[in-house]
């Protein structure tokens, strides 16, 4: 049984619940996808480059002292990135417009990347 489809359902309520959010994807810690919600954005190459981003932020939050990696908010002009641990095993990204309340999009996806966190584990 895989667990795209449980993961996927994840993504859509997300996309439901955060207005402005583009699109979301939960990859594997070394990069491979393991399903998404994303329309304009080639998955493959986001969820390489969320691995490097999430390992630079590992490396950071280790060197000051500030324990493990939790999660990270990268804005640009034109809006949001914002990765989140989902469990020991997996990324959830999310994808969000420059009118994203940051703050609904943290309280979500939190609790989104909990949920898939538990899903990935329990069936490890």
């Amino acid at each position: 049984m895989t667990i795209e489809p449980d993961v996927r359902e994840e993504l859509l309520a997300l996309r439901d619940q955060v207005r402005h959010l583009h699109g979301g994807m939960v990859a594997s810690a070394d990069g491979m996808v393991i399903a998404h919600d994303l329309r304009d954005i080639e998955p493959d190459g986001l969820a390489a480059l969320t691995a490097a981003a999430i390992g630079v932020a590992k490396r950071l939050t280790e060197a000051t002292g500030q324990g493990g990696f939790e999660e990270s908010l990268t804005r640009g002009t034109d809006g949001y990135i914002a990765a989140y641990s989902a469990g020991s095993r997996a990324v959830l990204t999310a994808v969000a417009g420059p009118k994203t309340n940051v703050g609904r999009l943290h309280w979500q996806a939190r609790q989104t990347a909990a949920r898939i966190g538990a899903l990935m584990d329990s069936r490890s």
